[in-house]
């Protein structure tokens, strides 16, 4: 086997039988959420009643994945073991297992492995060996020019269509970011029938009007994200539709608290993912929140959940300052390591 596409991969995985190993990697979130959910579902579709997490993350032990692969199953035959590497990068001893691993499969059983970074760096043996066994799902950023396309698709999953110009204004709008774009698109479902006719520019500005208030969990996102160059210019959008500060403050907070509480556990050693997995986060919000963690130490999160409230105060008159620019400089410290210690040192 080979090298496949996201979109060739979701085809083959509902027309053929899963095959051993699998290996779904690249920054994009969402495409490599929705290619692993295709697998899960196949599996149990399958009969693959048995499904273990294993979370390769700091040190983890490799020994859990040989013998788990080597036990034997009370109540399943057939197992998937749904293996999350973060970085891409099994090491040593992660990446002797998962070559014996690809060189004598055992039966009745599928693993799955995913990673939220990817470049040809990342390469190597045992991703050699998982293409010559299985299947390498590397997920590459859209080009430009590709992202109408995939925004015409994905409007079609949903019964809908647009006008090139409409399109094209889509395309502006979520400016290159898929999760953004997945979730525009979820809401135009929302608010219009199928088979309605493809939407014109005027209708995607009316639509995308109604539902500005869900701009701010872009704006959190974008930070989250890393995306400083965005953040000032959702801002400025928000504040120029009339929202308040004080509005936007809710969700900010919730976002960062969580993720505070995420870096504490990590700060004592214990095991993030795990407690991801218990708060129910979704595959693509764990993602952001472990990019997010990666980029501050533990104590800049307690920060930045402090500095949330120092903004609340000014936006409510109880403290002086400019509550706008005030929660545009908290947003780049999170967005931007560089701006955090800035922040910090006040």
């Amino acid at each position: 086997m080979a090298e496949i596409r996201p979109d060739a991969f979701m085809k083959r995985v509902a027309a053929e039988a899963l095959p051993s190993v699998i290996l779904i990697a690249g920054d994009e979130p969402l495409v490599v959420q929705e290619c692993a959910d295709a697998v899960r579902e196949k599996a149990k579709a399958e009969g693959y009643g048995e499904r273990e997490v294993l979370d390769a993350e700091g040190n983890f032990d490799w020994n859990r994945l040989t013998q788990g692969l080597a036990s034997l199953s009370l109540f399943a035959q057939r197992r998937l073991f749904d293996l999350r590497l973060p970085s891409g990068k099994p090491g040593k001893d992660g990446s002797e297992a998962i070559r014996e691993y690809c060189a004598n499969p055992p039966p009745d059983t599928v693993l799955l492995i995913t990673a939220q970074d990817w470049s040809r760096q990342h390469a190597g043996k045992w991703s050699e060996a998982i293409t010559a066994a299985g299947h390498m799902v590397p997920v590459w950023p859209l080009k430009a020019h590709e992202l109408p396309d995939w925004l015409a698709t994905r409007l079609r999953r949903k019964g809908l269509s647009a006008t090139p110009e409409a399109l094209a204004r889509l395309v502006e709008r979520v400016e290159g970011n898929l999760l953004a774009a997945a979730q525009e698109i979820d809401k135009l479902a929302l608010l219009l029938d199928q088979g309605t006719g493809p939407i014109d520019l005027e209708t995607l500005e009316r639509l995308v009007a109604e539902a500005s208030r869900y701009d701010v969990f872009k704006l959190v996102d974008a930070a989250l994200a890393g995306e400083a160059a965005r953040v000032p210019r959702i801002l400025a959008a928000l504040r120029g539709e009339g929202e308040q500060v004080a509005g936007l403050l809710g969700w900010t907070l919730g976002e960062i608290t969580k993720i505070a509480g995420f870096a504490a556990v990590k700060a004592r050693g214990g095991n993030v993912m795990a407690e991801m997995r218990a708060a129910k986060l979704w595959e693509s919000k764990m993602a952001q929140y472990t990019r997010a963690l990666e980029r501050h130490p533990p104590s800049s999160w307690e920060r930045f959940a402090i500095a949330v409230g120092e903004v609340e105060r000014m936006a409510k008159g109880r403290a002086s300052g400019d509550a706008w620019r005030a929660l545009e400089r908290l947003l780049l410290a999170v967005a931007r390591p560089r701006a955090a210690m800035t922040l910090l040192a006040k």
